[in-house]
Order: structure tokens, then C-alpha cells, then sequence
């Protein structure tokens, strides 16, 4: 809330040098924003009694924004990156495949690796779950297990961090 929208009796008041002015009076407050040519910017409304400011509101809100920003980028937003098995799949193959997780990891996204069974390889889920065991294993250096492979329908399913 900006100059006449603050409907509060009394303020605690900090001038425009950053100085404690006191608890005011409203009209007080907005007299002397008036006489520096400036506003009169409520920073804390649920403070008793509400802190008000007296400051550029343009600038303020400029500087806001660009803290927002300056926020923003520093942001990283952690992806979950899928890498695909079969049960009968080849060293040189899982190799690859290691490849393209360490590549993930390093990152810093999840790898959320999926062992697909199709037909017949129903029937022999659990004998290959060291498949992803020895997918773990070889990055282990890097990653760690998040969650422990679970089977869900046709596929199961184990997530990789990167080590803290």
C-alpha cells in the first residue's frame, strides 16, 4: 500500500536515509513523504504498529523486480531424464547406456532407469533385476540410489541421484 491506500492511525515510521523516525501519526507521515517529494510505502503491514517508508515508490518496485530476477536465475529446476533397458541386453550396450546417465547426472538432472519386459520376459522379472544392480553399481562413483528398483506392470523402475 502506497500514500493515501494506508488507513492505519499511527505508523512506525523510517525516513528516507534508511534513519527511525518513530511511531507517527498517518497524516504526519504522509506530510513530511510530501515535503521530500517522495512516497510513503507500507514495508510491513502485519508489524504492530504497521512500518511504513518514506521512498521512490518507482524505484522500489524496480528494485523488486530485479531482485525477483536476479532470483530467478540462479534457480536450477532438476529434470527426471529416462534411460530405457531390455532384460537381454549386452555389456557394450549397458555401457552406453551408463554413458548416457553419467552424462544426465552430471548434469545434475535425476535418471529414473526403466527395465522393460515384453512376452515371455514376464515370467522372469525378478532374475533380472541385477541388470539394474550392475547399472547402480557402475555409477556408483557418482550416484546413488533414490529409489530402490520397484516393478509397476510391464516395467521396473529405479531412480539415480548425483552424490551430495
Amino acid at each position: 500500500m502506497i500514500n493515501e491506500q494506508i488507513r492505519d492511525r499511527e505508523i512506525r515510521l523510517i525516513g528516507e536515509n534508511g534513519e527511525q523516525l518513530g511511531i507517527v501519526a498517518v497524516k504526519e507521515a504522509m506530510k513530511l513523504a510530501q515535503d521530500a517529494n517522495l512516497d510513503l510505502v507500507k514495508v510491513a503491514p502485519t508489524a504492530k504498529p504497521p512500518v511504513c517508508k518514506i521512498i521512490d515508490y518507482g524505484k522500489f518496485r524496480y528494485e523488486m523486480a530485479r531482485k525477483e530476477k536476479e532470483a530467478k536465475k540462479k534457480q536450477r529446476t532438476i529434470e527426471v531424464k529416462e534411460v530405457r533397458l531390455s532384460p537381454n541386453i549386452d555389456t557394450n550396450d549397458l555401457n552406453t547406456k551408463v554413458g548416457a546417465a553419467r552424462k544426465f547426472i552430471s548434469k545434475g538432472d535425476k535418471v529414473k532407469v526403466t527395465l522393460r519386459f515384453r512376452g515371455r520376459e514376464m515370467a522372469h522379472m525378478y532374475s533380472s533385476k541385477y541388470i539394474l544392480d550392475e547399472f547402480a553399481e557402475k555409477l556408483s562413483d557418482i550416484a546413488v540410489i533414490e529409489k530402490a528398483p520397484k516393478v509397476e506392470g510391464r516395467s521396473m523402475t529405479m531412480f539415480l541421484t548425483e552424490k551430495r
